[in-house]
């Protein structure tokens, strides 16, 4: 453990919890009055919080579909947070029953709830693994079980990587899962950005995350895009969460363009016959 980190050994109903936090924003119920009371002063100063929650989630739902109706039979989800309605597993066996998906959180919580949903499910599983701990992730036996890196595989970082600091080098974390990803890969990245908080509402929201499990780092559209160094973008490239691949006939909520959370698919190049 790094100094100043916080131990995440067991279920702490003081501090408030990320997953939890998020749970309650998608409108479940697994979590406790301080996670609501910790939501509740972030919505306080950004009322839009809900909203984005649920936009992220959509952003999953068609990265995912995306992904598989692409060929990618391999699904890593790291920070997947609790188990919710239209997990990367059911939106994936839609298009591709035979997909494998691995979802990854550090928070035990996470760790006993996905294990009790997926007891009868061979082709998917949950480890408990930190991020900032990559290589020791990736090397996990039961990662290894079903994902094979010498075959393409889509990596999900979905709202996960501002929760890691600047010390822990998150450009240099994401480069190793590059690494490690077969050509024909796919990574998905969503991150909250301050690049549109005219009136410092995010970045007042962020602050209220500082008592816990994880606080909150602001990236530019420059910082987020160099996490997809080596890749190429997918259209329509890096937006904000709705302006990705909106579903057909979908209504884009006004000023989507300026989301406080950026989203992006990018693609490893080299794959026998192209993408």
């Amino acid at each position: 453990m790094q100094a100043g980190e916080k131990t995440l050994s067991a279920v702490d109903p003081q501090t408030p919890n990320v997953p939890r936090m998020y749970d309650y924003l998608l409108g479940g119920k697994d979590n406790y009055a301080v996670d609501r009371e910790a939501v509740a002063e972030v919505v306080r100063h950004a009322p839009d919080t809900p909203f984005m929650a649920r936009e992220n989630r959509a952003f999953l739902r068609r990265a995912v579909r995306f992904l598989a109706q692409s060929g990618i039979r391999q699904f890593i989800d790291l920070g997947s947070g609790l188990p919710t309605q239209g997990n990367v597993h059911e939106i994936a066996h839609q298009v591709a029953p035979d997909a494998r998906v691995v979802y990854v959180d550090v928070e035990p919580i996470v760790l006993t709830h996905g294990r009790a949903l997926l007891a009868n499910k061979p082709e998917v599983t949950v480890i408990q693994g930190d991020i900032r701990r990559i290589d020791e992730i990736l090397g996990d036996p039961e990662l290894g079980r079903l994902i094979d890196f010498d075959q393409p595989v889509a990596v999900l970082m979905l709202a996960v990587l501002h929760f890691i600091d600047d010390e822990y080098d998150p450009p240099g974390i994401v480069a190793r899962i590059r690494a490690a990803m077969a050509p024909g890969s796919y990574l998905a990245v969503s991150h909250v950005t301050g690049d549109f908080d005219t009136d410092s509402r995010v970045q007042d929201a962020a602050a209220a995350y500082e008592k816990a499990t994880n606080q909150i780092t602001l990236r530019s559209r420059e910082q987020v895009l160099r996490l997809f160094d080596d890749l190429e973008l997918v259209e329509p490239g890096l937006t904000t969460l709705s302006m990705w691949r909106p579903d057909p006939g979908a209504t884009v909520p006004l000023g989507a363009e300026r989301q406080w959370c950026y989203a992006g698919v990018g693609y490893k190049v080299g794959a026998p016959g192209g993408r």
